[in-house]
């Protein structure tokens, strides 16, 4: 086949290899989540990427709001659109060697990450959490993070159950802004 004067011409089921009646959509980006981009080697703070973020412009790191000893910032790697992270500035692990005022402002963050995100994208609901140790799924388990994950009803269709995707409607770099935009002042 001689390829065509404009790429765009080609249909995508001549890119082969699968010869199935399937459709895929491709996200690349995901690669560097799979590979482990940026996920520490070892559990030092010099390592962290959640110890590197604050130190840095607020928009390139994606972080949606400081406090005293906490701060919020978006997934890079969302299980949904706004998906947040509550986290200290402390490289810390465990959620028992948290401070009282760590304990005390990650909670109020989180409070207020719910509120923001109900008022720019009105969630039906939110899973909250945080995982414990690698074992427990924790992606980088040497700082610990709550997860702040907005949910719609219907937000789980066949996308992430069959074809192992997820779809996002806004870049994060809008999301940030718009949450941004609407945290409160403290």
């Amino acid at each position: 086949m001689t390829p065509p004067d404009d790429p765009q011409d080609v249909p995508a089921t001549d890119f082969g290899p699968p010869e199935d009646d399937l459709q895929r959509l491709w996200t690349p980006h995901r690669m560097v989540y799979i590979g482990g981009e940026d996920k520490p080697a070892d559990a030092t703070a010099k390592a962290c990427p959640f110890c590197r973020i604050p130190r840095g412009d607020d928009e390139d790191g994606l972080v949606v709001a400081r406090g005293e000893v906490c701060f919020a910032l978006l997934n890079l790697y969302p299980y949904n659109g706004g998906h947040l992270m509550v986290l200290p500035y402390r490289h810390v692990s465990d959620y028992t060697d948290l401070t009282d005022a760590e304990i005390h402002e990650l909670a109020a963050m989180t409070q207020t990450a719910m509120r923001v995100l109900r008022q720019v994208y009105s969630p039906a609901g939110f899973n909250l959490g945080m995982n414990q140790g690698e074992v427990a799924g924790a992606g980088i388990a040497a700082h610990l993070h709550q997860h702040v994950v907005p949910r719609w009803l219907g937000d789980a269709n066949f996308l992430p159950v069959v074809g192992r995707t997820k779809a996002l409607p806004e870049l994060l770099a809008d999301t940030r802004e718009r949450l941004a935009a609407a945290w409160p002042a403290v």
